[in-house]
């Protein structure tokens, strides 16, 4: 039995990926500053530890049968949709390269042989609309568009040269936004497709308006949860090395997003533009990459939108019964 050890359990994807290795027979430990918010992942072991802290981080990897994990993925971050990166410049700073730097370290040292960082194409400069597909190698000369994406450039080095001095195998995967069911729609961390299936559910009737950030031009590929952890999967199981774009190649404005989310929730939106972080213009990445591990997505837009509404829509439903009680 292989054993892994998730950093970040308690998050969206953490939590998606722990169920994803239980499901192919790993023993999984998880790990993170909390509890998952929504549900309790099925890991073998659970443990609460502040990562920032190198003491902790070696205490999560502390062997579990007596030889380091097969494999380590650090997913662990304070992170969240474009309004926290856009307030929280500090804190994504200094707590996630802490974390980082402190994860790789203690791994490195303690034998771990295959290792996997979770990093952002937020690496990349800002893009127009209609710009050709962006490889890799293209996230230098660097200019990241927001200190987000500075911290995880950094830390991609990080791992990379801790791997380079300890002999580690390490795997970088380059996430484009990610939603599906369990993850935040609320409370400010939340990322678009999340926030704008909270707001088409909160339309009372058939009929409303909710708020945009911007005027809804913004370009954006959304990837669906499932088909995330089975390219962070794929990637850590390949010979393909050094950064690599896991994401969806449908690329839609946020104008379609909300209307692909009107659709499914059988409401007619209409659209007020407010003031707010956008984030970039536009993002069009390469993923001729990950295709190499024999992965490709297979859940286009409205697909998982189908999957994701009902289950926001049941928590806005929760909440506006308990504040109505």
């Amino acid at each position: 039995m292989k054993t892994a050890l998730v950093c970040g359990a308690g998050g969206f994807i953490g939590g998606h990926l722990v169920e994803h290795l239980k499901g192919l027979g790993y023993w999984v430990r998880g790990v993170d500053i909390k509890e998952h918010e929504f549900r309790t992942p099925s890991a073998d072991e659970f443990a609460v530890l502040d990562l920032r802290d190198l003491p902790n981080c070696q205490e999560a990897l502390s062997p579990p049968d007596g030889k380091p994990f097969d494999e380590v993925y650090q997913l662990a971050a304070d992170m969240g949709g474009m309004g926290f990166i856009d307030a929280a410049e500090t804190e994504i700073m200094r707590h996630n390269v802490m974390i980082n730097i402190n994860m790789v370290h203690a791994a490195a040292e303690c034998g771990c042989k295959r290792y996997f960082y979770s990093s952002s194409v937020c690496v990349y400069r800002n893009m127009k609309p209609g710009e050709p597909e962006m490889t890799e190698e293209e996230a230098y000369p660097a200019m990241p568009h927001n200190e987000y994406g500075w911290e995880k450039l950094y830390s991609e080095r990080a791992v990379e040269a801790y791997g380079r001095r300890y002999g580690v195998e390490t795997r970088i995967a380059r996430f484009q936004n990610c939603y599906g069911p369990y993850g935040t729609w609320t409370g400010g961390r939340e990322k678009a497709p999340a926030a704008v299936c909270r707001k088409v559910a909160e339309v009372d009737g058939s009929e409303g308006e909710i708020e945009l950030w911007g005027d809804g031009s913004a370009v954006r590929s959304y990837t669906y949860i499932d088909d995330m952890v089975d390219g962070i999967y794929r990637l850590m199981q390949s010979d393909v090395t050094g950064p690599t774009n896991i994401g969806n190649p449908e690329y839609v404005t946020v104008n379609e997003l909300a209307q692909v989310v009107a659709e499914i929730a059988g409401k007619t939106i209409r659209i007020r533009y407010v003031d707010g972080p956008v984030g970039v213009l536009s993002r069009n990445f390469s993923n001729e990459k990950v295709y190499q591990t024999g992965w490709k997505a297979s859940f286009p837009l409205v697909e998982g939108i189908r999957l994701t509404y009902p289950w926001i829509e049941e928590q806005v439903g929760i909440l506006q019964a308990a504040e109505g009680s």
